[in-house]
């Protein structure tokens, strides 16, 4: 009973609704003990103090993942809380180790794929997000470390999820326990698939669900001692058998029906199947097909799961065989026959069905009737045969049915656990149960009712098990805390147990004895119930029945119809069917039917009641002796859509589930519990004198619950433990105090906004003064300036105006000067070249006429050479051809590309006509605008000086006017002047028109050449481009051709390892240094010896190399000295060009021995900088055989073999100066350089992973958010410690940066590695840190965002201390983590849009990413709010749109890069050979005099 104390006026409180189960609302008014609450709903309503429970408004919006630690545990918080989470997609929450699955009916898959397993593997519980990995990963780990055995409990009704459930948890046992696949299929790929083969066959359409099991099922997964699964088996209860004559409309039969039906059409014809409507077993109802499931498609994929779990192709045609051999029984019908209560079948159509049954089961067609229509009677000395009339017929047909079905399920079970096999040697496995959830319909059906009956009595057991577990767990923790708990009294459900199945005399003792009694009916059932029970508090009688009965289960009362308890609870076969399905000549169906032991005339009755509950307390004692965890399933809604969240039908289900029974049992002891630390953040208001120092945190505790006047509580270690109610009360007195304080503020507040009010409109008056006095002399000082302005442009333009004019005169004058200079040159040079032309002509005849009389004294010598040469090419020709064959496709691209410059340089010359024609049109106007204008000029300057010739003699007239008044003025005269002087004015403007015009035309037609001549240009360089790429792809084409070539002969040749070196090259001449067979004799000649002293001094240098290059032999002029060395070592000896040698092997195991020194980076770094050294100057030097070489060699003669090069190599011949030059390499070479390029990657990516590894430890550290931070309202002080204290990982970070860098400097590892490096590294960092935010919620904290950037900030300075030159682009790599800890960071984020967001704050991050940063966003410094409703609501949309058209995946982790991003082209660009010529070789080497060549 809820205390009064517990609300005051201005509480917000939850309030029972008939409709919404409950409302939130404000309590407006209290009236003794009743409440006046206004909800936000709107309505206005008036409860009880006692059904009224108090909200906590301090409780996230995405509410908690874990509901043991809300403010309130009773069952509006754990709706509230539920609904808040699948709101923003979080469909799982924990309440405390159980697993509560809210069904999301939309795919998922990003919650589920291969990288969200390994973030879950190993991590602590509780520490990421709910989740069913999470769940099998702690009993995997707890099955490990402890040796116990461990049992995952998965419920739920129907349609909530439950096998979808079970199979994440099987996919992520096979994930943690599977071995390598051997001999086809491995176990845990047999456990996975078998899971399509039983819900073929054991799952169907319910009303609920579209794929509801309609069986039970315990798949016990066995374990060796190193973790790997070792067997299993699966233990299935009470299947569905009336499924299979009777369906109800809307829901279908099992899904191997269907799947039969819509087969491929020669499986359909070999059955003799036809749509699946004309079945009468399938057309009950009309729902025949389902939206999103193609059976033909789930048939091949049943198939295909069969052949994996070790079902033969045979037993597969068998067990069809058996499917639609039921098919075809279900459509016989029986009509009256000619005797009295007999039956036939009724027409041809019934007659074919029997038939094709018959010959299905492979049995006797006549005897199958007999045995429908029949009945053999069994008495003590004869058996007497009874006909049965055709609805007698029709029950025999569905029981053989029933019964045929039945067996064929138990067969595919047994055969699955014999072939996935179980380990007799395993002591430990994990369970998992896949168990139907309880049942209680408002009309329940009678067709399923017993099935009903026994589905709550698997629930109730489950449910006292799931009782004593949750209060176990609540022992363990007041245990731990140290409290007193004794007075606690426990209550679970066993009388309802004892009433079901006490023996004797429980319900089902009852129906077994009823059962066995001939003439018994459901009513003497019933009659007998009502008499044993009629005291019984757990058993009622409904009014207006008389032989239904209710039971009052822990979930809620049930009421069952007792009219099929009888028939349903009688497990028997007929003999008939029994004889006849055993003498099929089919060995499968006649396995299905063994032999009785007994008579074939008798029939033992068989409880499936006793059964069942025999089977279900095995089951219960298998999990007794394991570890259990829980997972409930909850269906949101019944229409089975997303984003649809009903509360009264979760309610149901939480109840149904047990979760409120749970919380039933916590709140009989301390539901609510807090950390010292929570609490006294929470209440510390209520005496602040607490919050100070000289009080620890377990006093302060204390004082705060004595203020209270609290009694009960208890305070145990670490929490304090606060009976039910009394976290109300405490918020009710901080709400009070809150409120005196909130009053004594607003004052406080109000008086300082009137003063500061009444100090910014005395500033603002002295302000608006200055500014309008400073705007009026501003005026003034404008206009002033305005004038003396105007004054300067006007004489600045007529001095510009007059100096045009000038300018223009001299540039016309100038132009046709240089136009009648530039005439008589041409003219002139046109003549000299002539006469040049004319000397050459008679010089090139004369030397034509000897030429022809040389060419016809070679042409026979010539001619001969040629056919001789002709013979030798046509040879050499059939070798090429066959490599010709191989390089089709190279030279098919490489005629492309010429086809495509062809193109470009037609293109180009068309341009260039075009660009020409234009131009001589260009130059032509331009010629004919220039004698316009020239004409213009010259009628302007007659104008100009006739003009001025009339002024003088008008300003002459007029003088001798003055002079001579007397004497008439001729006005006609002075008017012709005047007219004419306007006409020339006239004519003047229209000519400067015409100048201007014909100016601007110049300008245009100038513009267009430029714009001309610049595609001209373009197009040009754009084939200059191409011809450069098509030239070096030709280049790659030879080399690989060639290179090719080589590798394919060398594999193909046959070399024996013990060839001696000297047999080598038999086939070389006495001039290459080598003998014939034939000339070779017993004796050694001096030639052999003076071979063989040779080859031993070469074996002795090689020696002396390899012992000096194993070691540390430092570096020279910033480039190691070992690869150096080598290159040079190899290219004096002309190893690269020897067909077989030792020495690249022995190279090769220098490199192989430092790769062992995994840990040491100094190590690989010093080996990579050597072996990627050797490599450039390998990619730069060898050619195959066959390609083009360029740089020459000084000596006149070819040494094939090696013994003839090393002679060769002995006379004094000089050798070239040049340290990186092409050589012909051989097969050894090419290999060789092959294998150093994997040592390469190798090293590369060891240093890589072993930074990836220091740095993972220190990230986890980073990203780890303690208690201290995760409680939002955590004292400041502990907070900045924890940032001090975490602020040293991030210099760890740094540490291993900086100590990466220099082990790279001081091994002068080329830069492109050290940024290759350094990339990959900081790509890892990016992902490690998203994917904790993602996966984290604790960690999207404000406070957590500014610590993340302060890092992100040191890694910054880090790559600018660094230089580009090795840190190159590493800090774009974290642009995803920058941008969301920016985000994170932001104040006021409500007042963001959801483009602003996607566009400008984050746009490389997706919308699956922010979304999930948005709701899992909580600001612990500030306590701000996340992004509005409506934002979420637009990135709900966009990812549904994503969806729809397949561009997103759900996914929102990141992945991290692992190949070694580098080619061998952009190695070997890295760097230039002439940085490798002042390298200084080993003394150790100088002093030997076989390496006096290094010193040159």
């Amino acid at each position: 009973m809820a205390s009064k104390s517990r609300f005051v006026v201005g509480s917000h409180v939850w309030v029972e609704d008939p409709d919404e189960a409950w409302m939130d609302g404000l309590v407006e008014e209290i009236k003794g003990d009743e409440l006046v609450i206004n909800c936000t709903s709107g309505k206005k309503v008036t409860a009880n103090v006692s059904s009224t429970y108090p909200k906590d408004t301090e409780s996230p919006r995405g509410g908690v993942e874990d509901m043991t630690r809300l403010a309130y545990l009773h069952e509006p918080g754990v709706l509230q809380n539920l609904k808040s989470r699948y709101s923003l997609n979080e469909i799982y929450t924990y309440t405390g180790n159980i697993l509560i699955a809210v069904n999301p009916f939309q795919r998922l898959p990003h919650l589920y794929n291969n990288h969200m397993m390994g973030i879950y593997k190993g991590a602590e519980f509780g520490e990421l997000s709910p989740h069913p990995f999470a769940i099998a990963d702690r009993s995997y780990r707890l099955m490990i470390n402890d040796r116990i055995s461990q049992a995952i409990l998965v419920s739920g009704e129907s349609g909530a999820g439950k096998t979808e459930s079970t199979k994440m948890l099987m996919q992520y046992l096979a994930f943690m326990g599977g071995k390598a696949q051997a001999e086809g299929r491995s176990v845990q790929q047999q456990i996975l698939e078998s899971n399509p083969v039983l819900e073929a066959f054991g799952n169907a359409k319910t009303v609920r669900n579209n794929n509801s099991s309609r069986f039970g099922k315990f798949v016990e997964i066995q374990f060796d001692q190193y973790g790997k699964i070792s067997g299993a088996a699966i233990r299935t209860y009470l299947l569905e058998r009336s499924r299979v004559c009777q369906v109800s409309d809307p829901e279908r039969n099992y899904h191997c029906f269907y799947m039969l039906c819509a087969a491929p059409p020669e499986d359909c014809k070999k059955y003799k199947l036809g749509e699946a409507k004309s079945f009468h077993y399938l057309n009950q109802s009309n729902c025949i097909a389902l939206d999103g499931m193609d059976d033909s498609k789930e048939y091949m994929e049943t198939r295909r799961a069969m052949g994996i779990v070790g079902i033969s192709s045979d037993e597969q045609d068998a067990i069809f065989r058996v499917v639609a051999a039921i098919l075809h029984l279900g459509n016989v019908e029986f009509a009256e026959g000619s005797e009295a209560d007999s039956s036939v079948p009724k027409d041809e159509k019934s007659q074919f069905h029997l038939k094709t049954a018959a010959e299905l089961f492979m049995c006797d067609e006549k005897g199958l009737e007999e045995s429908l229509c029949k009945r053999v009677m069994a008495t003590r000395g004869e058996s007497i045969t009874k006909n049965l009339d055709p609805r007698a017929a029709a029950l025999s047909r569905d029981a053989l049915s029933r019964i045929v079905y039945s067996r064929l399920f138990d067969w595919l079970v047994t055969k699955i656990n014999s072939s996935i096999g179980q380990d007799p040697d395993s002591k430990i496995l994990i369970g998992v149960l896949d168990i139907y959830g309880f049942e209680s319909f408002l009309t329940n059906r009678c067709l399923t009712v017993f099935e009903q009956f026994c589905i709550n009595l698997t629930n109730e057991k489950l449910q006292q098990h799931f009782n004593q577990h949750v209060f176990k767990m609540e022992q363990e923790e007041y245990t731990k805390e140290e409290i007193d708990w004794s007075y606690i009294k426990f209550v679970d459900n066993q009388e309802i147990l004892d009433l079901i199945e006490k023996k004797p005399g429980g319900i089902i003792a009852l129906l077994d004895e009823t059962c066995m009694l001939r003439n018994s009916t459901h009513e003497t059932f019933a009659e007998k119930l009502y008499q044993k029970f009629k005291d019984n508090p757990h058993f009622s009688k409904p009014k207006f029945s008389r032989s239904d009965f209710t039971i009052h289960h822990y979930a809620g009362n049930v009421t069952y119809q007792t009219d099929l308890f009888l028939d349903k609870n009688i497990d028997y076969a007929v003999n008939e069917h029994q004889v006849l399905l055993n003498a099929s000549k089919c060995a499968f169906v006649s396995s299905l039917f063994p032999p009785c032991e007994e008579s074939t005339k008798a029939t033992k009755f068989t409880s499936i009641g006793t059964s069942f509950k025999q089977q279900l307390q095995s089951l219960l004692e298998t999990l007794s002796a394991t570890e259990p965890h829980y997972i409930r399933c909850v269906k949101p809604n019944n229409v089975l859509k997303p984003a649809i969240f009903e509360n009264s039908n979760v309610l149901q289900q939480l109840r149904c589930g047990g979760v409120l029974e749970a919380i039933r049992i916590s709140c009989l002891g301390y539901p609510t519990r807090r950390t010292f630390c929570e609490f006294v953040n929470r209440f510390g208001i209520i005496q602040p004198k607490v919050l100070g120092k000289s009080h620890n945190e377990i006093t302060a505790t204390k004082m705060l619950l004595e203020k209270a006047n609290l009694t009960g509580y208890q305070i145990g270690k670490t929490k304090v433990f606060l009976r039910a109610g009394q976290m109300a009360e405490l918020d009710a007195l901080r709400t009070e105090v809150l409120g005196h304080s909130a009053k004594k503020i607003q004052s406080k507040v109000r008086s300082f906004l009137a003063r500061k009010k009444y100090i910014q409109l005395q500033l603002c008056a002295t302000q608006l003064q200055a500014v309008c006095r400073g705007t009026i002399a501003r005026r003034c000082y404008e206009n002033l300036r305005r004038e003396a302005a105007s004054l300067k442009l006007q004489t600045f333009y007529r001095m510009h105006h007059d100096r045009k004019n000038y300018v223009d005169l001299c540039s016309a004058s100038t132009t046709i000067q240089s136009g009648l200079r530039g005439m008589g040159a041409r003219i002139t040079l046109r003549f000299k070249r002539q006469t040049k032309a004319a000397v050459i002509i008679q010089s090139h005849c004369r030397c034509h006429l000897a030429h022809s009389r040389y060419v016809r004294m070679i042409k026979a010598t010539i001619t001969f050479q040629c056919a001789w040469r002709a013979r030798l090419a046509r040879r050499e020709l059939r070798n090429l051809r066959m490599a010709a064959k191989e390089t089709g496709a190279l030279q098919a691209a490489k005629s492309k590309l010429e086809k495509e410059v062809e193109e470009l340089t037609w293109r180009l010359q068309l341009e260039k006509r075009i660009r020409s024609d234009l131009e001589e049109a260009k130059t032509q106007e331009i010629k004919k605008l220039q004698l316009q204008l020239q004409e213009t000029q010259l009628q302007l300057k007659d104008t100009k000086e006739l003009l001025k010739k009339e002024q003088e003699v008008a300003k002459a007239a007029s003088e001798k006017a003055a002079l001579v008044p007397e004497i008439q003025t001729n006005t006609a005269l002075v008017t012709d002047l005047t007219a004419e002087n306007e006409r020339l004015k006239t004519l003047v403007a229209s000519f400067e028109a015409k100048l201007q015009e014909t100016e601007q035309k110049f300008e245009d037609t100038e513009k267009v050449r430029e714009e001309l001549l610049n595609k001209a240009t373009d197009a040009e360089s754009k084939i200059n481009e191409l011809k450069s790429t098509m030239q070096s792809l030709q280049e790659k084409l030879t080399s690989t051709e060639a290179e090719n070539h080589v590798l394919r002969q060398q594999a193909m040749k046959p070399r024996p390892d013990n060839m001696p070196l000297l047999n080598m090259h038999r086939k070389s001449n006495l001039a290459n240094g080598s003998l014939h067979a034939d000339d070779q004799t017993p004796h050694a000649t001096p030639m052999e010896f003076g071979r063989r002293s040779l080859i031993e001094r070469h074996s002795e240098s090689v020696d002396a190399l390899i012992n000096c290059v194993v070691e540390n032999v430092g570096f020279s002029e910033g480039k190691p000295v070992a690869a150096i060395t080598i290159y040079k070592c190899l290219l004096h000896w002309r190893i690269f060009e020897t067909d077989k040698t030792n020495v690249f092997d022995r190279l090769i195991q220098i490199f192989g021995s430092a790769m062992q020194k995994q840990e040491n980076n100094a190590e690989l770094a010093y080996w990579l900088s050597n072996s990627s050294s050797l490599l450039i100057i390998l990619q730069k030097s060898l050619k195959p055989p066959g390609s083009s070489v360029t740089t020459p060699l000084k000596r006149t003669q070819t040494q094939t073999s090696f013994i003839g090069r090393m002679v060769f190599r002995a006379s004094n011949i000089t050798v070239d100066m040049d340290l990186v030059r092409q050589v012909e390499a051989k097969y050894p070479a090419l290999l060789f350089k092959q294998q150093l390029t994997a040592f390469v990657e190798g090293l590369y990516g060891m240093i890589r992973d072993n930074v990836k590894k220091e740095i993972s430890s220190v990230l986890s550290l980073v990203i780890q958010v303690t208690p201290s931070i995760t409680d939002p309202q955590a004292p400041r002080n502990a907070k900045a410690g924890l940032m001090v204290d975490q602020g040293s990982y991030w210099k760890t970070i740094v540490n291993h940066l900086n100590d990466l860098l220099k082990i790279l400097q001081e091994n002068c590892v080329p830069t492109i590695f050290a940024r290759k490096i350094f990339t990959q590294i900081f790509s890892f960092i990016n992902a490690q840190l998203l994917n904790s935010l993602l996966v984290r919620r604790e960690c999207c904290s404000f406070s957590n965002g500014e610590y993340v950037k302060q890092g992100l900030e040191e890694l910054e300075a880090w790559c600018t201390q660094a230089k580009p030159e090795y840190a190159g682009s590493a800090w774009d790599e974290l642009k995803h983590i920058s941008q969301a800890v920016g985000f994170l960071v932001i104040f006021k984020k409500f007042r963001i849009s959801c483009d602003e967001i996607i566009t400008d704050l984050c746009p490389v991050l997706s919308v699956q990413q922010i979304y999930k940063i948005c709701t899992q966003y909580w600001d612990d410094k500030y306590n701000t709010e996340s992004v509005s409703e409506e934002v979420l609501d637009e990135m709900r949309k966009l990812m549904n749109v994503g969806s729809e058209k397949g561009t997103s995946d759900n996914t929102f982790l990141l992945d991290e890069e692992i190949s070694m991003p580098l080619s061998l082209e952009e190695i070997a660009s890295s760097m230039d050979a002439k940085e490798f010529q002042n390298v200084i070789p080993p003394q150790e080497l100088l002093d030997n005099a076989a390496f006096q060549f290094l010193k040159s």
